[in-house]
């Protein structure tokens, strides 16, 4: 009996490997340079070249290997590149890479403890690492979801449980329900007010101070008027690492309002948790230890491929209590007596994504990430100090850890004139490809940020932003 088309046995899999590690181990130690950070594509060049059609016959691994070098890869934006300053620098690191192959290659789903004994002990060993890095409470119990948007929207789903037990089987009933966060916070808390059912009317922005905190007093207020008015506050999320400006709300703060108030404290740590491994930035996390969850990001600044969300609570009855539902064909002998993950959140399938970030626990070591933390810091805390020299420059924002907001500041340009030259200088920078910076928009108008956070990152790469910065000025200024 003939092999069926795209037929693959060990020696065609092992040859193909080969090819692909050696390419991979190559882009990682520093042939990502070769590219352009920012893909330098149109709309529609990469489908354009595309099939309309699936293949009906296997192809020859090589002709696919062929279409990625040249289709696909110019039409990758290069995350893992030493020149991406862009949102949060991130990295996918050697060990993580490995550690998501092996997920790959076992393609276990740990729904159950007994799909996978592996995935759910090794996950909740991880988690509690972490939290002892951290320094967060013993009864802390920890997991892992895609990204902090998920975590986020459980978090908030949970405190719907624990406010009101029957909503779980009436659904939305009684006065409207109010979530606060500061209007600096992510997107996707709002986002997790619609998905919720709370509306974005449930969701009340918090006034931020002059450094982008949220401002408690505001929120006590906000609190005040929404039980006078007849409404229900639910929950605050605190943010540690706003992701315009890396700003860390007042957590002790707002761990009293909550504590006082009767709210659900989440804690938003998606880019700054991470530098709280070190102790000389823990400070970022005072206060966090009262809350009811907390969530950080390890494929942000931890050197994992995305995705991978580390969440933590102090109530993990509450969350079996809200997501729950288990049918009979998910029964085992073990039920009941084990931890089964998929209790504790919304998605059956759950891949085993506590591999990657074990290898690169292992790899690193608390003393190398720390290490890695310090330097990217330094590297920030450098470039900020040459805008604040800088006459054509200012610093929008303070930097409490790797990222830096700041503008242009030609003479004689304000407002939206201003803004555009800052947009302006913005792209040509960017079309560089030696670096992709972002920008936000703060207070006094359009923000450029630097966010360096690659492991490839090292200090000409710094200068290198700067000097396409001064000549970008230079050229728009003479225009």
């Amino acid at each position: 009996m003939s092999e069926p088309s795209g037929h693959w046995d060990a020696e065609l899999f092992r040859r193909e490997g080969h090819r692909m590690v050696e390419w991979i181990a190559e882009y990682l130690d520093g042939g990502n340079r070769e590219h352009s950070v920012l893909a330098k594509v149109q709309p529609g060049d990469v489908a354009a070249q595309l099939p309309n059609e699936m293949p009906t016959f296997g192809e020859d691994p090589e002709a696919v290997w062929k279409d990625f070098l040249d289709i696909i890869l110019p039409g990758v934006t290069h995350w893992n590149h030493p020149g991406f300053m862009a949102y949060f620098g991130i990295t996918g690191s050697g060990p993580g890479v490995l550690g998501e192959m092996l997920s790959a290659a076992l393609d276990v789903n740990g729904m159950l403890w007994r799909t996978c004994p592996s995935a759910t002990e090794l996950e909740l060993k991880v988690l509690d690492w972490m939290r002892q890095g951290l320094g967060l409470p013993e009864e802390f119990f920890g997991f892992l979801n895609d990204t902090a948007s998920i975590s986020s929207l459980l978090a908030l789903a949970a405190a719907r449980e624990a406010a009101d037990p029957e909503i779980r089987r009436r659904g939305m009933a009684g006065p409207a329900m109010r979530i606060y966060a500061s209007d600096q916070a992510h997107s996707s808390i709002a986002k997790a007010c619609l998905t919720l059912g709370f509306g974005l009317d449930g969701f009340r922005a918090v006034p931020h101070d002059a450094q982008y905190r949220m401002d408690t007093q505001a929120l006590a207020t906000m609190v005040a008027e929404d039980r006078a008015a007849g409404l229900r506050p639910l929950a605050v999320v605190a943010t540690v690492g706003t992701t315009s400006t890396t700003s860390v709300d007042p957590c002790v703060e707002i761990a009293e309002i909550c504590t006082r108030e009767g709210l659900w404290m989440h804690v938003d740590a998606a880019y700054a948790g991470s530098a709280a491994l070190n102790e000389d930035h823990r400070w970022c996390i005072h206060g966090c230890e009262r809350a009811d969850s907390f969530n950080f990001n390890p494929h942000k600044w931890l050197f994992v491929p995305i995705d991978a969300s580390a969440f933590y609570t102090r109530h993990p009855d509450v969350f079996k209590r809200a997501f729950s539902l288990v049918p009979e064909y998910l029964t085992t002998p073990l039920s009941g007596q084990v931890v089964d993950l998929m209790d504790y959140g919304v998605q059956l399938g759950r891949r085993f994504r506590a591999l990657k970030l074990w290898w690169v626990l292992r790899c690193f070591g608390l003393d190398g990430i720390r290490e890695r933390h310090n330097r990217h810091i330094a590297m920030a805390r450098d470039f900020a100090d040459w805008i604040d020299a800088e006459p054509d420059f200012e610093r929008l924002a303070p930097r409490p850890f790797s990222v830096v907001c700041f503008r242009a500041r030609p003479r004689g340009l304000a407002g939206e004139a201003l803004d555009e030259f800052n947009m302006k200088l913005l792209e040509q920078v960017n079309a560089s490809g030696d670096v992709f910076l972002s920008h936000t928009k703060l207070d006094d108008g359009i923000a450029l940020r630097v966010a360096i956070g690659n492991l490839g990152t090292v200090e000409t790469d710094v200068a290198r932003c700067q000097e396409l910065l001064s000549e970008g000025f230079a050229c728009l200024s003479n225009r």
